[in-house]
């Protein structure tokens, strides 16, 4: 089965690089969308054991090899990093647009060595998984309590998994092959503890000494494997804006999962009942709107998320999410309740004030079915905040 995703439609204006990146946590579809996109491409996926040994003991015979006059699309391709030097060569030669097609689901590992040879050459996409916009196109969204116990792997739909089933899977199989590969973790029983300590902090402030204090690690051993956690897509931090406003600021960054079904798993949640009456479903619910942000900015194109939160420093003002499109910053508030409350508004209020911003660029998102337009700014249901930052930059 295939989803309609809307990484397609930036695959039209990045097919005139002669290479196309495509990074993203395993099983976000990026096999299935470039090989969908790509159909008279060669396919080759260096998970395959005997693929990987030809293009790291003969890269130039290998290229050959599986030379197509349409091109090529190498899956996996951080097993062989080395290639890339090759490919370099190969583009200068030929100079075809979309010839290579390259995937990854390791960012720091590829990123560096991307950038570094194929400067100039090669367009750089991220597919997450399932975007709320994606769900939605594809009639998979359901309410919000489902939603987030399910999440927004495509394998998951799919196949109709059960995300009992499905995520102590991935966990595993994460834990076995990334990151033995990514890093030297000693004792992975350790590394999957500080996965369900992240879970559980899920759209809080990042506490490096709380969770090394949990783990019975040193500070620097948690900086490390939540660098691991980043590079791999499992989790990301959201930074504070810089903008003071004259007042003294919180620096610490929050954390949250890209998926939440991956992080209702980790919590040990297996039923829509316990999500319903979850003391953490408010943070759940933050953290699908705000990695649904970023899944708008990366499957659009554009390269760098310019989503924030912004909090003093005693934590008498919060904003849940700043975003800054350069010529205007558009407050973001997001409340799991169904019913739109006024109170829903204090804190924007307070920061309009603060950034002598207009209400107008003051939104609520709220658990409810309706949007709303009231003098304190708009309330947008969370089904109609699919295409929220998508529209904020006309993409």
């Amino acid at each position: 089965m295939f989803f309609k995703r809307d990484l397609t439609h930036t695959f039209d204006r990045y097919s005139k690089f002669p290479v196309i990146a495509v990074l993203g946590p395993r099983q976000s579809g990026k096999t299935t969308l470039t090989k969908h996109y790509f159909k008279k491409h060669v396919y080759i996926n260096l998970e395959n054991p005997e693929y990987r040994t030809f293009a790291a003991e003969d890269p130039n015979r290998f290229l050959k090899e599986f030379e197509n006059p349409h091109g090529i699309i190498i899956d996996e391709f951080q097993y062989v990093p080395e290639l890339l030097s090759y490919i370099q060569v190969a583009v200068d030669e030929k100079k075809r647009a979309g010839f290579f097609i390259i995937t990854g689901s390791q960012n720091f590992l590829m990123n560096q060595s991307i950038t570094q040879s194929l400067a100039g050459r090669v367009g750089i996409l991220t597919l997450l998984p399932l975007s709320l916009h994606e769900l939605k196109i594809n009639h998979l969204l359901q309410d919000i309590d489902t939603t987030l116990l399910f999440g927004s792997y495509p394998r998951l739909y799919e196949e109709k998994f059960a995300p009992m089933d499905l995520y102590p899977s991935y966990i595993q199989t994460y834990l076995e092959r990334d990151v033995r590969q990514i890093a030297n973790v000693g004792d992975l029983l350790v590394f999957q503890k500080l996965m369900k300590l992240c879970a559980a902090r899920t759209g809080q402030l990042l506490n490096i000494a709380d969770l090394a204090t949990n783990l019975g690690v040193d500070q620097r051993k948690v900086k490390e494997w939540l660098s691991v956690l980043e590079a791999s897509y499992i989790v990301f931090l959201l930074k504070p804006h810089f903008q003071n406003f004259n007042k003294r600021l919180t620096k610490t960054p929050k954390l949250y999962f890209y998926d939440t079904g991956l992080a209702c798993s980790l919590l040990g949640m297996t039923t829509i009942e316990t999500v319903k009456f979850s003391s953490y479903r408010g943070n759940l619910f933050e953290s699908l709107i705000i990695s649904d942000f970023q899944k708008q900015y990366y499957h659009s194109g554009m390269s760098q998320s310019s989503t924030y939160f912004w909090r003093d420093q005693n934590g008498r003002i919060e904003v849940d999410c700043v975003i800054d499109r350069g010529d205007a910053l558009f407050p973001v508030e997001i409340k799991s309740g169904e019913t739109l409350s006024s109170s829903f508004f204090t804190s924007l209020s307070e920061w309009n004030k603060l950034a002598k911003s207009p209400p107008e660029h003051t939104t609520i998102i709220y658990g409810g079915d309706k949007n709303q337009t009231r003098s304190q700014g708009k309330a947008l249901s969370w089904k109609n905040a699919t295409e929220f930052v998508r529209q904020l930059y006309d993409v």
